[in-house]
């Protein structure tokens, strides 16, 4: 009985941190409540439940795991990682103690290496990808452009959705709209009343379509101008929908999600007016099954040796030198910063590797590493869209994080 309680307790012993940031703020005394609408998710107190539970009280259609699904075991020992941050060398659980972070999953040469969860959240639990969707949406586009169900990238969208004929974002190529450079007038700073809330509330109301109307006039000229709106991704899900004949989930899940080897079932947010997938941000899965994703993107595609997507494909979407200079790491203007680069609908990184990331707002992400196939999946519950309203500035710890754990293996 003594052996067996042992066992029990070093299993759980991953998933047990100290105390975590604002843990009475966002509803432990209730067990991390889940809210019951859309609107109240994004309060503190429901953040944690909510972003763990978004399928429970919005509509969703479901996402099949592989019937066989890729083996994702612990290495037999943890690696021990550590970063410089602010003058301080410190550890993995520093950062669980410092950040709002919900989960984090760091996989090497295909095993487990470190695995932590915060808010007694758990591995089997989905959590919400916001705009790291973005990223699945454009790996679902680059699909079908191989089988033969897009045409060509220089494509309009109309071509795909004639209902947007004769519209800004219509008249869009997609190669523009994969890169956020439709050259669309719209600010999209998660204000109460930016235009991705006005997006949003007409989309909401009358449908992706009609909110995609109206966006009508340009302040830059297409393809020459990174300006990130998640209305573009909305657009894509439309395109994928009006090539393929199938809903995102049918389309992903298929090609995309079970090719993975997904262990768990994923679901996809619908709009509640027309019940299309939210092509930049609806997407929930578990902190396993992102990480497989992010596997076969260090893997250039492949996944036991076939390819989900092709490898000229993935290196169009997340090679630096494959992108105009203008949305190059270090080139590339974003909030007054040119630390990031964009490829096609992915976050570039600067250094000699090649590196990218899968973002999406209060802290989500997915990193990877191809060169020494490593990924690390991180979900949170910032306390704004950036994650650093509470003055601990999760974006810049989680980066000197991330080059801590590339240090125990190679160099940035």
């Amino acid at each position: 009985m003594r052996l067996h309680l042992l066992s029990s307790l070093l299993l759980l012993a991953p998933f047990a941190t100290l105390a975590a940031p604002d843990e009475a703020a966002l509803g432990r005394a209730d067990g991390y409540p889940a809210a019951r609408t859309l609107k109240q998710a994004y309060q503190e107190r429901y953040l944690v439940g909510s972003f763990s539970a978004m399928d429970s009280f919005n509509p969703a259609c479901t996402l099949a795991p592989a019937d066989k699904p890729v083996a994702l075991e612990a290495a037999a020992t943890e690696t021990t990682f550590s970063y410089r941050y602010q003058g301080r060398r410190l550890t993995l659980d520093d950062y669980l103690q410092h950040q709002r972070a919900t989960g984090l999953l760091v996989v090497k040469d295909g095993r487990i290496v470190a695995e932590r969860y915060n808010y007694e959240r758990t591995p089997a639990m989905r959590m919400l990808s916001n705009s790291m969707a973005k990223t699945i949406t454009a790996l679902a586009v680059m699909k079908a452009l191989e089988d033969g169900l897009v045409k060509s990238l220089d494509d309009p969208a109309e071509a795909y959705v004639p209902e947007l004929k004769g519209t800004l974002y219509g008249g869009t190529r997609l190669v523009d709209l994969l890169r956020m450079a439709s050259g669309a007038r719209y600010v999209e700073d998660y204000t109460a009343d930016d235009d991705r809330a006005r997006f949003n509330a007409t989309a909401r109301r009358a449908g992706i379509v009609q909110a995609a109307r109206q966006v009508t006039e340009r302040s830059d000229a297409p393809g020459q101008r990174f300006n990130y709106a998640g209305a573009q991704t909305e657009v894509l899900g439309l395109v994928l929908r009006g090539a393929t004949g199938r809903t995102l989930c049918d389309y992903v899940g298929e090609r995309i999600w079970k090719p993975i080897g997904a262990q768990a079932a994923a679901s996809w947010l619908l709009n509640p007016a027309d019940h299309v997938e939210l092509a930049q941000g609806g997407f929930n899965a578990t902190l396993r099954d992102y990480a497989r994703l992010g596997m076969m993107m260090a893997a250039d595609g492949q996944v036991n040796g076939a390819a989900v997507v092709s490898r000229e494909h993935l290196l169009d979407m997340t090679d630096a030198a494959r992108q105009p200079e203008a949305f190059r790491p270090g080139q590339m203007q974003y909030h007054g910063s040119s630390y990031f680069g964009y490829g096609l609908q992915t976050w570039l990184l600067p250094g000699r590797q090649r590196r990218f990331m899968l973002l999406g707002v209060y802290g989500q992400a997915i990193f990877v590493d191809p060169a020494l196939r490593l990924v690390v999946v991180h979900t949170a519950v910032g306390k704004d869209a950036s994650g650093d309203a509470s003055g601990h500035h999760l974006g810049v710890e989680r980066d000197a994080l991330l080059r801590g754990i590339v240090a125990a293996y190679g160099d940035w």
